[in-house]
């Protein structure tokens, strides 16, 4: 029989090009080939087949598709995304990953699933009025794009007045509707928990800086070492679940006014510790590769 044969697609900075090399090596010890760099952005879809030209490839008759780059991902790849999921395993699913692109539909899920979340208001772009009585009612909230990532768009929105100035800027972008969440107060710090297959993998802490509230990587935040209690370690384990990713890093929080943790938000493609990260410590990079190798393991045996 054949070797079982996947394709790859992930992101290559911070130290990904090392990673994949690892990965591609783990899984040919298993007797799996892998297609990597599979851009589907070079790939036509024609006649029922999903076809990479120039390595005259089809790539709908692989027995599976790791997909795992979220900064280069555009429109059209994720269209052909989702088709290819109607008919060859992927990791993660494209609903998985289409559900944790998106702050609401993400919010929605997990308050259904008793996460706690910020509290949360989605409205119509013509009912500004009701922003209005929100602002009134939690004194502060943020304004989120439902689709950012890396902390970019969100917008601290401190009063009324700091409302109506955002009002006609929101306006000139176009929006269907405008997602706002409360304003948590907290220490400043999150907890960033990545899981694999349901298993617990590592936690680490992120800062804000001192001239910002956010704690994202690529908003001036820093990380640290930080461990994950078994009350944090089930949180994200289930928002994981919950949300049907396989692979999930969950941001957490804890509410110095409700004393509690609440998820910020699950992320479907967690990026593995970077070489500077790991002189600091974060040393779950090997643990995650061995995790996610048995996975297309399993997910490979299943389709052969």
């Amino acid at each position: 029989m054949a070797n079982r044969k996947i394709g790859m697609w992930l992101y290559n900075n911070g130290g990904g090009d090392k990673i994949g090399k690892k990965i591609i090596k783990k899984l040919k010890e298993r007797d799996i080939d892998t297609v990597n760099d599979l851009r589907l952005h070079d790939c036509i879809a024609k006649n029922g087949h999903i076809i990479h030209n120039d390595l005259n490839l089809k790539v709908d008759k692989l027995d599976l598709f790791f997909s795992y780059n979220a900064g280069e991902q555009t429109q059209y790849q994720m269209y052909l995304y989702q088709a290819l999921n109607r008919v060859i395993p992927m990791i993660n699913s494209y609903d998985a990953f289409a559900l944790t692109e998106d702050k609401f539909h993400t919010a929605f899920v997990l308050r259904n699933n008793g996460i706690q979340t910020a509290d949360y208001k989605l409205c119509h772009r013509d009912n500004g009025q009701e922003l209005k009585k929100i602002i009134k009612k939690w004194d502060k909230m943020v304004y989120k794009p439902t689709d950012g990532w890396g902390g970019l768009g969100l917008t601290k929105i401190e009063n009324e007045a700091s409302l109506d100035m955002l009002m006609p800027f929101l306006n000139q972008m176009d929006l269907r509707y405008f997602y706002v969440e409360k304003f948590i107060k907290y220490d400043n710090t999150d907890f960033r928990v990545d899981v694999v297959d349901g298993k617990f993998i590592a936690c680490y802490g992120r800062k804000a800086s001192a001239t910002d509230w956010r704690t994202n990587v690529t908003s001036g935040g820093s990380v640290f070492l930080r461990e994950a209690n078994d009350e944090i370690q089930r949180i994200a384990i289930k928002a994981c679940e919950v949300c049907g990713v396989d692979i999930g890093g969950v941001d957490i929080i804890y509410d110095l006014e409700k004393e509690e943790y609440v998820v910020l938000e699950v992320n479907g493609i967690p990026a593995f510790a970077t070489p500077e990260q790991e002189k600091l410590g974060l040393d779950f990079n090997d643990k995650k590769i061995d995790l996610i190798v048995d996975l297309i393991d399993t997910k490979t045996r299943s389709v052969r």
